[in-house]
């Protein structure tokens, strides 16, 4: 088997954790980023859920592809699966991408499953920093995760409006922290 690509659009364009050879800016039709599925495991709890990163019907999405050894496609896709289906609230496809030269590519993603429990649709910046702030799961804080994608994605010189706008709402980090201790959370 010859090489293949993952399309990272969250997460994964800063801790890839996998192996590769290669990463590049690239372009995904007909999906954007979205903070559109509400985490139980990596940034909440069924508990007091956090919002995490998925690929959502519309638009479209700059991210990165990793073009990983075919050698080492079962390991890889393996360890894509334990990370991204937990709760199989992603839907694994092979979708088209556009590499930054051009080049269109078939690349490995995972796609928001409109149909699970912890799809959140469309949710307004507020309402999205509201379930953010103070939530935190086996990955650490929720506000870190989407302060860190911000991050990498400006690094790459990708602009997110809508995430960036999401972030301008978080308290300050800790914030969200003391409040709840303050009224007893």
């Amino acid at each position: 088997m010859g090489d293949f690509w993952v399309f990272g659009y969250g997460s994964l364009i800063w801790r890839p954790g996998f192996a590769h050879v290669e990463s590049r800016r690239a372009k995904l039709h007909g999906y954007r980023r979205s903070l559109c599925i509400y985490s139980h495991v990596h940034r909440g709890t069924p508990q007091r859920p956090g919002l995490v990163l998925g690929l959502d019907r519309g638009g479209s999405c700059v991210g990165l592809a990793f073009r990983v050894p075919g050698d080492l496609h079962d390991q890889v896709i393996g360890y894509l699966r334990e990370r991204e289906l937990v709760t199989n609230v992603y839907l694994e496809r092979r979708l088209g991408i556009r590499l930054d030269d051009g080049n269109m590519v078939e690349a490995v993603t995972y796609v928001a499953d409109r149909h699970h429990r912890q799809y959140a649709g469309t949710l307004d910046v507020a309402r999205a920093a509201q379930i953010i702030s103070g939530a935190a799961g086996q990955s650490g804080p929720n506000d870190a995760y989407v302060l860190s994608t911000i991050n990498r994605l400006r690094e790459l010189g990708i602009r997110d409006h809508w995430l960036e706008g999401v972030a301008r709402h978080l308290p300050p980090r800790g914030a969200s922290d003391s409040q709840q201790s303050a009224n007893g959370l």
